[in-house]
């Protein structure tokens, strides 16, 4: 009876004395039985008196933040390795935290420096080679030309010969133009457009050259892999310089210093490649250096984490409670359960031990007239169904929740739909998987969808076990009749009969004695027989589980002692359902039992056109024509019966109740000062008639029309099911015994997997989740809506258990 009805629950006062407020809310978060409300609405968050000690958390809750970042990209994660005997307080956990954070701070920025320098000098090293082997290819190519320039000069023989060669030897050194260049690197990407640049600013008076590097190429300022080129610019005049070095900038070209001489290119590059090696040591000094720092942090952080996180929920509370300056202490208000008075008294108590306190923290409960929260104990296999429920409403207090039924009524109304057992079979062994690991897949982070499936695991198996049940009555393994309970009780007439048509079945044993007999299977007779088998139960499943939720509005009306809703809505509800659709449910039964042939949907539509017609062949049973009439007679009377009688019977009541009260006994001054107030909260709320009969009406129509369109609705169950059969039957028929008739390995193989990924996808997966929000609709929809308001809230006691790990 814990999951029919919510915990009684009660509103208790605390008076906590100020030295032992901090330690007795920490004892009452480790206990996490106590909802505390909020007596400072009218306060902002920073006029709160623990404002600052939040904050001071705050600031360190973004320390720790920052230290699990830098674990994270070194590839750290917290360790469970707690050492709990040498807890730090929280002032010492500020200092370290600060130390700490400076440490990684300077020995981040050490390391960005380093390896600034380190991609510095690298570059700078591929444009030496680079560049160096462009001016030795250079060179090497001016030597020889100047060679066999030589060579065709002093062959020739001509008049104008001697006099060239005097004219070329008598020029002026100093007379010569001297070219500069630039040398760097320049993402590859933009090297196109750089070239262009250069083209346009200069007019054509640069010469370009650039080199690919082979590997990308880490920038020195992003610290991204970037892929460069290597280039050489040569120009003429400081003017042309000026204009280089400004696109260089421009385009993020990085220039380094560059000499034509080959011996000094040498020696820079051993110097870059002593520089290379130094840097390189020292930075794997310093990343190991911060390894072990953030090791050593990684076996602390999670008790850091949590003593802030603790730390922070507590003065969260403390600022909840009322502040009471003469007496020197902390007033609280909350809810707790009822059964648990005796451990919060006993946690009061100890709280007030261990902070030796003179005083210890009051107890006592207060009278009002506030709806309670909602608190059911669920366990892992309910606390999934409660959810199911939870996601329609939240249970008003004490009233009846609806998960208890879920639990049965849900799942088997999927099975319904979803009706296989090979199926079936499949969804167990899945989620057995994730029952049998749960205490491992629990501490594992998993997919969004992996995730919901492993939190509603115990729901998945109890629709497993529903449809393995619900497959084996329709004799279904992946639409494959099986004759698992015993032999068929048809058989053929003659051999020409081959399972065809149903004109050569004979019946020539006992009735099959479980479930469908599988000569339904496969023939005509599956239409007119295993069809409408599955459309009458759907109607008689639906009629049931509506009838369940009007007698559970019953309950919660006896419960609640509104004799009202006992009178004027139960009993006309329950006889306008059952006078139509109960009837409708007695004649499937009678039909069912008789073997009749008579025409339920001429009974039906000709009870209401022509009451009192002759059924002739229509009629089940004595007297059916006379039954008919007095339950359509029951039927429209039951309608003004729930229109009229309640609006009416709701004014009189309040007549009644305020009868009298101009009239009221002298009181002292604060005690009539009091009920002003409670007069004004309750006592003058007018009762508004015309407002009370539109709404019973619009709930008599509601009721009215929801019983005809909610019956329809569950034929939603013989829908899907039917979809559900059919597509496991062209699975099977069009796909695998295809493959197979083609007498060919590969084919069969191609079909096998074919048919596999049909079944798991569209079976398994679509079937699964179209069945399941079928089964919910139901729920929410044309069975809790006939008693479940579900306009409660939750009971959220202060527990430490309850803080997240992204709780800031």
């Amino acid at each position: 009876m814990d999951l029919l009805r919510s915990e009684p629950m009660q509103l208790a006062q605390l008076i906590i004395p100020m030295e032992s407020a901090h330690r007795t809310i920490s004892y009452l978060g480790d206990l996490g039985l106590f909802q505390f409300k909020d007596l400072n609405t009218e306060k902002s968050p920073f006029q709160r008196t623990y404002a600052a000690q939040i904050k001071r958390c705050g600031e360190m809750a973004r320390k720790l933040r920052f230290l699990k970042d830098q674990m994270t990209k070194a590839g750290f994660s917290p360790s469970s390795r707690c050492s709990f005997d040498t807890r730090v307080t929280l002032d010492e956990l500020e200092v370290k935290l600060g130390e700490l954070e400076e440490e990684l701070i300077e020995v981040n920025a050490n390391s960005d420096k380093l390896q600034r320098s380190h991609n510095e000098l690298l570059e700078y090293k591929l444009v030496l080679q680079k560049a160096g082997e462009f001016f030795h290819s250079a060179q090497s190519i001016a030597a020889a030309q100047n060679h066999e320039f030589e060579a065709n000069v002093m062959g020739e023989v001509s008049i104008d010969s001697p006099l060239l060669l005097e004219q070329e030897m008598s020029v002026d050194p100093s007379k010569q133009v001297k070219l500069g260049f630039v040398s760097g690197l320049v993402a590859r990407e933009k090297s196109m457009a750089f070239e262009r640049i250069l083209f346009r600013a200069t007019r054509g008076n640069v010469f370009l050259k650039q080199v690919a590097v082979e590997d990308p190429v880490i920038d020195p300022l992003s610290g991204d892999k970037i892929e460069k080129n290597v280039f050489v610019i040569f120009y003429s005049g400081e003017r042309a310089r000026m204009k280089v070095t400004k696109i260089c900038d421009a385009f993020g070209a990085n220039r380094y210093p560059f000499t034509d001489d080959i011996a000094k290119q040498y020696q820079t590059i051993s110097e870059v490649s002593g520089k290379l090696s130094e840097l390189k040591t020292t930075i794997d000094v310093g990343q190991l250096q911060r390894s072990n720092l953030l090791q050593t942090i990684s076996f602390e952080f999670e008790q850091w984490n949590l003593l802030v996180k603790k730390e922070k929920s507590i003065y969260h509370i403390l600022n909840m409670l009322s502040f009471d300056v003469t007496k020197k202490c902390l007033v609280g208000e909350g809810w707790c359960p009822i059964s648990a008075t005796d451990q919060i008294k006993n946690t009061l108590q100890q709280a007030s031990l261990d902070s030796n306190s003179l005083v210890g923290a009051i107890f006592q409960v207060l009278q009002t007239e506030e709806s309670p929260p909602t608190h059911f104990r669920t366990n892992k296999f309910t606390s999934a169904f409660q959810e199911i429920v939870d996601a329609y409403g939240v249970a008003k207090y004490q009233e009846a929740n609806p998960g208890v039924f879920t639990i049965a009524t849900f799942p088997f109304l999927f099975a319904v739909m979803f009706g296989d057992w090979g199926h079936g079979l499949c969804l167990f062994l899945a989620t057995l998987y994730f029952i049998l690991r749960e205490k491992k897949l629990s501490h594992q982070k998993l997919g969004d969808i992996m995730e919901m499936a492993f939190g509603g695991r115990y729901v998945i198996m109890m629709m497993a076990l529903f449809s393995i049940y619900t497959g084996l009555i329709y004799n279904e393994f992946f639409s494959v009749p099986f004759e698992l309970f015993g032999r068929s009780a048809y058989d053929c007439r003659d051999s020409s009969c081959r399972d065809a048509s149903t004109v050569g079945l004979i019946k020539v044993r006992g009735t099959y004695p479980f479930g469908v007999d599988p000569k339904w299977h496969g023939t005509r007779s599956e239409l007119p027989f295993l069809n409408s088998l599955k459309m009458k139960m759907s109607i008689l499943l639906g009629i049931a589980q509506m009838n369940l939720g009007i007698v559970l509005s019953y309950f919660n009306a006896k419960f609640f002692g509104n004799d009202i809703n006992i009178w004027y809505q139960f009993v006309p509800q329950i006889i306008f359902l059952n006078s139509l659709f109960g009837y409708l449910s007695l004649l499937i039964i009678v039909k069912w039992c008789s073997g009749s042939q008579a025409d339920l949907y001429h009974v039906m539509i000709y009870m209401f056109l022509s009451p009192t017609a002759d059924l002739g062949d229509n009629q089940l049973f004595f007297g059916q024509k006379y039954l008919q009439i007095l339950l359509l007679l029951f039927a429209l009377v039951a309608v003004p019966w729930m229109l009229f009688p309640k609006p009416l019977l709701l004014k009189k009541q309040h007549q009644e109740r305020h009868r009298g009260q101009a009239y009221r006994p002298l009181y002292s001054t604060e005690d009539s000062f009091e009920l002003e107030i409670q007069s004004d909260l309750h006592g003058h709320e007018e009762f508004e008639f015309s407002e009370v009969f539109v709404h019973q009406f619009i709930h008599t129509i509601e009721f009215v029309l929801g019983a005809v369109s909610n019956t329809a609705s569950y034929l939603r169950l013989w829908a899907l099911s039917l979809a559900h059969s059919e597509l496991s039957s062209v699975f099977y028929d069009k796909v695998l015994l295809l493959a197979w008739g083609f007498n060919n390995v590969i084919i069969l193989i191609i079909g096998i997997i074919v048919f596999i990924c049909a079944t798991v996808g569209v079976l398994l997966l679509m079937e699964t989740l179209s069945a399941f929000l079928h089964a919910l609709r139901l729920h929410w929809v044309e069975f809790q809506s006939k008693f479940y308001e579900g306009d409660g809230y939750k009971f959220y006691p202060f527990s430490f258990a309850s803080l997240s790990e992204d709780e800031e």
